[in-house]
């Protein structure tokens, strides 16, 4: 079994910062990518960042410059820091991971249970 438990989250300004992060546990055998997806009401989960085993980033344009996501592979942990956060940014956010565990031939993916992030004066 995998677990993805996220934390953090919350209300803040508009302007404000705000970090959240995700911690994968269970039967690992590796961990290829971590990822943060958003699900804003009404619209589809997108993605919002994404970090490589080997440390390589790729962000959607809008958050490009006020979030950064990283990892500490040794704690199976992903982090996301926003700032400058903007009312658009509301949304669940969830963690996803892409898990290699003992005797499988191939990574699945899995998913927190998301965290709310609102962005509102």
């Amino acid at each position: 079994q995998v677990q993805v438990v996220e934390s953090g989250g919350g209300l803040v300004q508009p302007g404000g910062s705000l970090n959240v992060s995700c911690v994968v546990s269970g039967r690992i055998s590796s961990i290829t990518n971590m990822g943060w997806f958003r699900q804003r009401p009404g619209l589809e989960r997108a993605s919002v960042a994404v970090v490589t085993d080997s440390g390589r980033v790729s962000y959607r344009s809008s958050v490009k410059g006020r979030f950064t996501i990283s990892r500490d592979n040794a704690k199976n942990t992903v982090f996301l820091q926003m700032t400058n956060l903007k009312p658009e940014d509301t949304a669940i956010y969830f963690c996803n991971a892409e898990v290699l565990v003992p005797g499988a031939d191939r990574d699945v993916d899995y998913w927190g249970q998301g965290v709310q992030v609102t962005v509102s004066s």
